[in-house]
């Protein structure tokens, strides 16, 4: 399945939820706005952002055809970037892509919620 079908569920997630101004890496939603690293130029953009009491959080979803080295530099950014709104970062994987997301994120010490897209 594509990644895009998981964005959209994960926008319908967050929808349900009570998330307002939500921007999503989806055709038919504003963009996200990126994050550049300035060693490397690689730029970041997440899969969903939206806010809630004024406070914003980051979802991405997370598949186990990610490649490894991005996924985690994303991660640890995204993590960052919730702290410090106050937000959440929420890590969304469809059935059988959990255990890969747990032990990368185990492995880089990132703080987020996890929902189960099943």
């Amino acid at each position: 399945m594509s990644k895009q079908i998981y964005i959209t569920q994960a926008v319908a997630w967050a929808r349900a939820r009570g998330f307002v101004d939500i921007k999503a890496n989806l055709e038919g939603y504003p963009k996200p706005g990126g994050y550049g690293r300035q060693q490397d130029g690689q730029t970041f953009i997440p899969d969903v952002t939206a806010q809630q009491f004024e406070q914003k959080s980051y979802f991405t979803v997370v598949l186990k055809t990610d490649p490894v080295d991005g996924l985690i530099s994303k991660l640890k950014l995204l993590s960052q970037l919730a702290l410090l709104g106050g937000g959440q970062l929420y890590l969304l994987t469809p059935k059988g892509h959990l255990p890969f997301a747990k032990s990368v994120a185990a492995e880089s010490a990132i703080t987020a919620e996890w929902i189960n897209l099943g």
